[in-house]
């Protein structure tokens, strides 16, 4: 597995990307770097999979008893489809 670089370099963004993006970064209190961060982890999906990752290791006994109700109907064997 390739190590993780610790800088990436973007070479020629427009004035409109680079304008919106320092609007951004004032607006939210955040240095360029972060906005740039936080806007490419969410277009790409990152900090769903965090959250999706944080609520499945978060489970309450009400998470697992909704889980196994779901799961329920699942567990039936059709006696049918086994002769």
């Amino acid at each position: 597995m390739a190590p993780t670089p610790k800088q990436i370099t973007l070479r020629n963004p427009s004035p409109a990307l680079t304008r919106r993006l320092r609007a951004l970064s004032k607006t939210s209190g955040e240095s360029l770097n972060t906005t740039i961060l936080r806007v490419l982890e969410g277009a790409l999906g990152v900090d769903a999979r965090r959250e999706r990752l944080r609520r499945e290791a978060d489970w309450t006994a009400a998470d697992l008893a909704d889980f196994d109700d779901a799961l329920a109907a699942q567990r039936t064997v059709d006696e049918a489809l086994w002769r």
